[in-house]
Protein backbone atom coordinates (compact mmCIF):
# COMPACT_ATOMS: atom_id res chain seq x y z
CA UNK A 1 0.00 0.00 0.00
CA UNK A 2 1.27 3.46 -0.87
CA UNK A 3 2.31 5.70 2.05
CA UNK A 4 0.33 8.83 2.91
CA UNK A 5 1.61 12.34 2.22
CA UNK A 6 -0.08 15.58 3.25
CA UNK A 7 0.59 18.70 1.18
CA UNK A 8 -0.45 22.07 2.58
CA UNK A 9 -0.25 25.24 0.48
CA UNK A 10 -0.66 28.69 2.00
CA UNK A 11 -2.73 31.69 0.96
CA UNK A 12 0.25 33.78 -0.12
CA UNK A 13 1.41 31.00 -2.43
CA UNK A 14 -1.85 30.35 -4.27
CA UNK A 15 -3.26 33.90 -4.54
CA UNK A 16 -2.05 37.19 -5.96
CA UNK A 17 -2.10 40.51 -4.10
CA UNK A 18 -5.79 41.01 -4.97
CA UNK A 19 -6.77 37.58 -3.67
CA UNK A 20 -7.25 36.12 -7.14
CA UNK A 21 -6.11 32.56 -7.89
CA UNK A 22 -2.46 32.50 -8.93
CA UNK A 23 -3.03 30.54 -12.13
CA UNK A 24 0.59 29.69 -12.94
CA UNK A 25 1.32 28.50 -9.42
CA UNK A 26 -1.83 26.38 -9.21
CA UNK A 27 -1.31 24.78 -12.60
CA UNK A 28 2.28 23.90 -11.74
CA UNK A 29 1.22 22.65 -8.31
CA UNK A 30 -1.34 20.31 -9.89
CA UNK A 31 1.28 19.00 -12.32
CA UNK A 32 3.56 18.09 -9.42
CA UNK A 33 0.74 16.65 -7.32
CA UNK A 34 -0.23 14.46 -10.27
CA UNK A 35 3.30 13.05 -10.25
CA UNK A 36 3.23 12.46 -6.49
CA UNK A 37 -0.20 10.85 -6.84
CA UNK A 38 1.54 7.84 -8.36
CA UNK A 39 3.72 7.50 -5.27
CA UNK A 40 1.50 8.49 -2.35
CA UNK A 41 -2.05 8.50 -1.07
CA UNK A 42 -2.33 12.28 -1.10
CA UNK A 43 -4.26 14.75 1.02
CA UNK A 44 -4.17 18.38 -0.10
CA UNK A 45 -4.84 21.11 2.48
CA UNK A 46 -5.33 24.29 0.49
CA UNK A 47 -5.72 27.80 1.86
CA UNK A 48 -7.03 30.71 -0.18
CA UNK A 49 -10.81 30.30 0.13
CA UNK A 50 -11.41 33.55 2.02
CA UNK A 51 -9.18 35.44 -0.40
CA UNK A 52 -11.04 34.00 -3.38
CA UNK A 53 -14.47 34.76 -1.95
CA UNK A 54 -14.12 38.20 -0.39
CA UNK A 55 -13.99 40.10 -3.69
CA UNK A 56 -17.54 38.91 -4.49
CA UNK A 57 -18.94 40.53 -1.35
CA UNK A 58 -20.34 44.06 -1.30
CA UNK A 59 -18.46 44.82 1.91
CA UNK A 60 -15.61 43.00 3.58
CA UNK A 61 -14.09 44.27 6.82
CA UNK A 62 -12.86 40.89 8.07
CA UNK A 63 -15.54 40.33 10.69
CA UNK A 64 -16.17 36.71 11.67
CA UNK A 65 -19.45 36.55 9.78
CA UNK A 66 -17.90 38.11 6.67
CA UNK A 67 -14.98 35.67 6.76
CA UNK A 68 -17.42 32.77 7.04
CA UNK A 69 -19.41 34.04 4.08
CA UNK A 70 -16.25 34.64 2.03
CA UNK A 71 -15.02 31.12 2.84
CA UNK A 72 -18.37 29.67 1.74
CA UNK A 73 -18.03 31.44 -1.62
CA UNK A 74 -14.31 30.84 -2.00
CA UNK A 75 -14.31 27.12 -1.23
CA UNK A 76 -16.53 26.52 -4.25
CA UNK A 77 -14.18 28.50 -6.48
CA UNK A 78 -11.14 26.77 -5.00
CA UNK A 79 -12.42 23.28 -5.76
CA UNK A 80 -13.51 24.30 -9.27
CA UNK A 81 -9.97 25.49 -10.00
CA UNK A 82 -8.45 22.24 -8.81
CA UNK A 83 -10.97 20.20 -10.82
CA UNK A 84 -9.97 22.17 -13.94
CA UNK A 85 -6.21 21.89 -13.48
CA UNK A 86 -6.18 18.23 -12.42
CA UNK A 87 -8.32 17.23 -15.40
CA UNK A 88 -5.42 17.02 -17.93
CA UNK A 89 -3.87 14.32 -15.72
CA UNK A 90 -7.09 12.32 -15.34
CA UNK A 91 -7.21 12.97 -11.62
CA UNK A 92 -10.43 13.58 -9.71
CA UNK A 93 -10.80 15.47 -6.45
CA UNK A 94 -13.19 15.42 -3.51
CA UNK A 95 -13.80 18.15 -0.95
CA UNK A 96 -13.70 17.63 2.81
CA UNK A 97 -14.63 20.53 5.12
CA UNK A 98 -13.49 19.56 8.60
CA UNK A 99 -14.00 20.77 12.14
CA UNK A 100 -12.04 20.04 15.30
CA UNK A 101 -14.58 17.50 16.56
CA UNK A 102 -13.70 15.31 13.57
CA UNK A 103 -10.34 14.82 15.32
CA UNK A 104 -11.23 15.13 19.00
CA UNK A 105 -13.93 12.46 18.86
CA UNK A 106 -12.32 9.09 18.22
CA UNK A 107 -15.36 7.65 16.42
CA UNK A 108 -15.64 10.67 14.11
CA UNK A 109 -11.94 10.45 13.35
CA UNK A 110 -12.18 6.78 12.42
CA UNK A 111 -15.12 7.58 10.14
CA UNK A 112 -12.97 10.26 8.51
CA UNK A 113 -10.19 7.76 7.92
CA UNK A 114 -12.59 5.25 6.42
CA UNK A 115 -13.97 7.89 4.05
CA UNK A 116 -10.52 8.93 2.87
CA UNK A 117 -9.53 5.29 2.39
CA UNK A 118 -12.56 4.84 0.11
CA UNK A 119 -11.64 7.98 -1.83
CA UNK A 120 -8.09 6.67 -2.35
CA UNK A 121 -9.44 3.30 -3.46
CA UNK A 122 -11.32 5.17 -6.17
CA UNK A 123 -8.24 7.22 -7.13
CA UNK A 124 -9.44 10.57 -5.73
CA UNK A 125 -7.37 13.24 -3.99
CA UNK A 126 -9.19 14.76 -0.98
CA UNK A 127 -8.93 18.56 -0.81
CA UNK A 128 -9.30 19.68 2.78
CA UNK A 129 -10.17 22.97 4.43
CA UNK A 130 -11.75 24.05 7.68
CA UNK A 131 -15.54 24.28 7.70
CA UNK A 132 -15.42 28.01 8.45
CA UNK A 133 -19.14 28.49 7.85
CA UNK A 134 -20.14 26.67 11.04
CA UNK A 135 -16.93 26.21 13.08
CA UNK A 136 -17.20 27.27 16.72
CA UNK A 137 -14.79 30.13 17.42
CA UNK A 138 -13.56 28.43 20.58
CA UNK A 139 -12.83 25.22 18.69
CA UNK A 140 -11.39 26.63 15.47
CA UNK A 141 -8.01 25.48 14.22
CA UNK A 142 -5.41 28.18 14.76
CA UNK A 143 -4.66 27.99 11.02
CA UNK A 144 -4.42 25.47 8.18
CA UNK A 145 -0.92 24.53 9.35
CA UNK A 146 -2.51 23.05 12.47
CA UNK A 147 -5.19 21.32 10.41
CA UNK A 148 -2.54 19.75 8.16
CA UNK A 149 -0.56 18.70 11.22
CA UNK A 150 -3.54 16.96 12.83
CA UNK A 151 -4.19 15.08 9.59
CA UNK A 152 -0.55 14.08 9.12
CA UNK A 153 -0.17 12.86 12.70
CA UNK A 154 -3.57 11.20 12.94
CA UNK A 155 -3.19 9.42 9.59
CA UNK A 156 0.45 8.43 10.33
CA UNK A 157 1.58 10.18 7.15
CA UNK A 158 5.09 9.53 5.93
CA UNK A 159 5.53 13.18 4.95
CA UNK A 160 4.01 16.59 5.59
CA UNK A 161 5.00 19.15 2.96
CA UNK A 162 4.36 22.83 3.71
CA UNK A 163 4.13 24.99 0.57
CA UNK A 164 5.08 28.51 1.61
CA UNK A 165 5.78 31.83 -0.11
CA UNK A 166 9.45 31.57 0.86
CA UNK A 167 12.02 28.88 0.14
CA UNK A 168 12.08 27.50 3.67
CA UNK A 169 13.44 28.61 7.03
CA UNK A 170 16.00 31.38 6.56
CA UNK A 171 18.81 32.34 8.93
CA UNK A 172 19.58 35.88 10.12
CA UNK A 173 21.47 36.53 6.87
CA UNK A 174 18.57 35.40 4.73
CA UNK A 175 20.24 32.11 3.81
CA UNK A 176 18.26 28.89 3.65
CA UNK A 177 18.59 26.44 6.53
CA UNK A 178 18.38 23.10 4.69
CA UNK A 179 18.13 20.82 7.73
CA UNK A 180 16.57 21.21 11.18
CA UNK A 181 16.90 18.26 13.53
CA UNK A 182 16.56 20.03 16.90
CA UNK A 183 13.90 22.67 17.51
CA UNK A 184 15.93 24.96 19.75
CA UNK A 185 15.12 28.49 20.89
CA UNK A 186 17.66 29.71 18.34
CA UNK A 187 15.77 28.03 15.51
CA UNK A 188 12.50 29.67 16.56
CA UNK A 189 14.16 33.08 16.94
CA UNK A 190 15.55 32.81 13.39
CA UNK A 191 12.12 31.91 12.04
CA UNK A 192 10.63 35.18 13.26
CA UNK A 193 12.43 36.90 10.42
CA UNK A 194 11.26 34.53 7.72
CA UNK A 195 7.53 34.38 8.32
CA UNK A 196 5.18 34.50 5.38
CA UNK A 197 1.67 35.90 5.08
CA UNK A 198 -1.69 34.45 6.12
CA UNK A 199 -2.77 33.23 9.55
CA UNK A 200 0.20 30.93 9.86
CA UNK A 201 3.79 31.81 9.08
CA UNK A 202 7.12 30.15 9.65
CA UNK A 203 6.78 30.10 13.43
CA UNK A 204 3.52 28.22 13.08
CA UNK A 205 5.12 25.72 10.69
CA UNK A 206 8.03 25.06 13.03
CA UNK A 207 5.78 24.44 16.02
CA UNK A 208 3.80 22.02 13.86
CA UNK A 209 7.00 20.40 12.59
CA UNK A 210 8.30 19.91 16.13
CA UNK A 211 5.25 17.92 17.13
CA UNK A 212 4.80 16.09 13.83
CA UNK A 213 8.39 14.86 13.56
CA UNK A 214 8.21 13.49 17.10
CA UNK A 215 5.21 11.45 16.00
CA UNK A 216 7.15 9.88 13.14
CA UNK A 217 6.33 12.13 10.16
CA UNK A 218 8.98 13.92 8.11
CA UNK A 219 8.29 17.62 7.50
CA UNK A 220 9.49 19.62 4.50
CA UNK A 221 9.02 23.37 3.92
CA UNK A 222 9.34 24.62 0.35
CA UNK A 223 8.49 27.57 -1.90
CA UNK A 224 5.19 26.61 -3.53
CA UNK A 225 5.58 29.38 -6.12
CA UNK A 226 8.80 27.92 -7.52
CA UNK A 227 8.37 25.48 -10.43
CA UNK A 228 9.31 21.93 -9.44
CA UNK A 229 9.87 22.84 -5.78
CA UNK A 230 7.33 20.34 -4.43
CA UNK A 231 8.93 17.42 -6.25
CA UNK A 232 12.40 18.61 -5.20
CA UNK A 233 11.29 18.86 -1.58
CA UNK A 234 9.89 15.34 -1.68
CA UNK A 235 13.34 14.15 -2.76
CA UNK A 236 15.04 16.23 -0.06
CA UNK A 237 16.70 18.44 -2.66
CA UNK A 238 15.29 21.82 -1.72
CA UNK A 239 13.68 23.84 1.04
CA UNK A 240 14.05 22.99 4.71
CA UNK A 241 13.88 19.37 5.82
CA UNK A 242 12.91 18.25 9.33
CA UNK A 243 13.55 14.49 9.63
CA UNK A 244 11.09 12.23 11.42
CA UNK A 245 12.11 10.76 14.73
CA UNK A 246 11.73 7.10 15.57
CA UNK A 247 8.19 6.65 16.86
CA UNK A 248 6.81 3.32 18.01
CA UNK A 249 3.62 4.45 19.73
CA UNK A 250 0.20 3.08 18.79
CA UNK A 251 -2.31 4.72 16.46
CA UNK A 252 -4.48 5.39 19.51
CA UNK A 253 -1.63 7.24 21.23
CA UNK A 254 -0.98 9.27 18.09
CA UNK A 255 -4.60 10.28 18.10
CA UNK A 256 -4.33 11.39 21.74
CA UNK A 257 -1.22 13.44 20.93
CA UNK A 258 -2.53 15.07 17.80
CA UNK A 259 -6.28 15.32 17.69
CA UNK A 260 -7.79 15.47 21.13
CA UNK A 261 -9.30 18.57 22.70
CA UNK A 262 -7.23 19.56 25.73
CA UNK A 263 -9.32 20.03 28.87
CA UNK A 264 -6.62 21.09 31.33
CA UNK A 265 -2.97 21.42 32.32
CA UNK A 266 -1.02 19.51 34.94
CA UNK A 267 2.44 20.40 36.24
CA UNK A 268 4.61 17.42 37.21
CA UNK A 269 7.92 17.10 39.05
CA UNK A 270 11.23 15.81 37.66
CA UNK A 271 10.71 12.34 39.12
CA UNK A 272 7.39 11.96 37.34
CA UNK A 273 8.90 13.26 34.10
CA UNK A 274 11.64 10.63 34.29
CA UNK A 275 9.09 7.91 34.97
CA UNK A 276 7.01 8.96 31.95
CA UNK A 277 10.10 8.85 29.73
CA UNK A 278 10.54 5.27 30.92
CA UNK A 279 6.93 4.59 29.82
CA UNK A 280 5.47 4.37 33.29
CA UNK A 281 2.13 5.69 34.46
CA UNK A 282 1.64 9.11 36.04
CA UNK A 283 0.88 8.92 39.77
CA UNK A 284 -0.66 11.65 41.90
CA UNK A 285 2.50 11.80 44.00
CA UNK A 286 4.34 13.26 40.98
CA UNK A 287 1.81 16.05 40.35
CA UNK A 288 2.82 19.47 41.61
CA UNK A 289 -0.24 21.48 40.64
CA UNK A 290 -3.24 21.75 38.31
CA UNK A 291 -3.97 24.78 36.14
CA UNK A 292 -6.17 26.02 33.31
CA UNK A 293 -9.49 24.28 33.41
CA UNK A 294 -11.52 21.63 35.12
CA UNK A 295 -11.34 18.21 33.47
CA UNK A 296 -13.29 15.00 33.80
CA UNK A 297 -12.14 11.39 33.81
CA UNK A 298 -11.34 10.36 30.23
CA UNK A 299 -10.51 13.85 28.98
CA UNK A 300 -7.10 14.80 27.60
CA UNK A 301 -4.69 17.01 29.54
CA UNK A 302 -1.30 18.54 28.79
CA UNK A 303 1.62 17.83 31.10
CA UNK A 304 4.31 20.41 31.85
CA UNK A 305 7.50 20.31 33.88
CA UNK A 306 7.84 24.08 34.31
CA UNK A 307 5.81 27.26 34.09
CA UNK A 308 5.91 28.80 30.58
CA UNK A 309 7.89 25.79 29.38
CA UNK A 310 7.09 23.59 26.38
CA UNK A 311 4.53 20.81 26.54
CA UNK A 312 6.21 17.72 27.99
CA UNK A 313 3.46 15.21 27.25
CA UNK A 314 -0.25 14.71 26.71
CA UNK A 315 -2.36 12.14 28.51
CA UNK A 316 -5.90 10.84 28.96
CA UNK A 317 -6.83 11.34 32.60
CA UNK A 318 -8.07 8.42 34.70
CA UNK A 319 -9.39 10.82 37.35
CA UNK A 320 -11.15 14.18 37.27
CA UNK A 321 -9.42 17.40 38.34
CA UNK A 322 -11.60 17.44 41.47
CA UNK A 323 -10.49 13.93 42.43
CA UNK A 324 -6.86 14.72 41.65
CA UNK A 325 -6.83 17.80 43.89
CA UNK A 326 -7.94 15.61 46.77
CA UNK A 327 -5.27 12.99 45.97
CA UNK A 328 -2.13 15.12 45.46
CA UNK A 329 0.86 13.30 46.94
CA UNK A 330 -0.89 9.93 46.99
CA UNK A 331 1.31 7.14 45.58
CA UNK A 332 -1.66 4.86 45.07
CA UNK A 333 -3.64 7.06 42.70
CA UNK A 334 -2.99 6.65 38.96
CA UNK A 335 -3.61 9.94 37.16
CA UNK A 336 -2.94 8.54 33.69
CA UNK A 337 -2.03 5.05 32.50
CA UNK A 338 1.23 4.57 30.60
CA UNK A 339 -0.63 3.38 27.50
CA UNK A 340 -2.48 6.69 27.31
CA UNK A 341 0.48 9.03 27.76
CA UNK A 342 2.53 10.43 24.89
CA UNK A 343 5.79 12.19 25.72
CA UNK A 344 6.50 14.95 23.22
Amino acid sequence: MKPIAVVKVGTAAVTDEQGNPNVKVLQELCRQLAALHQKYRLILVSSGAVGYGKKFMKEFSRTVIERRAAASIGNTILVQKYVKWFDPYGIHVAQALLERHHFSDRRSFLHLRETFEKLWENDFIPIVNENDVVSDLKLKFSDNDELATLIAAGFSAQKLLFGSSVGGVLDHDGKLIPLIEDFTDEVFSVAKGSSNFGLGGMISKLHCAKRTTRLGTEVLIFDARKPGALLDADLGMGGTRCPARVCDISAHQKWIASGSLVAGKIFIDSGAAKALQERKSLLAVGVQSIADGEFQKGEVVELYTEEDGPIFAVARAKVSSTELKKSLGDEGVVVAHADEIVVL
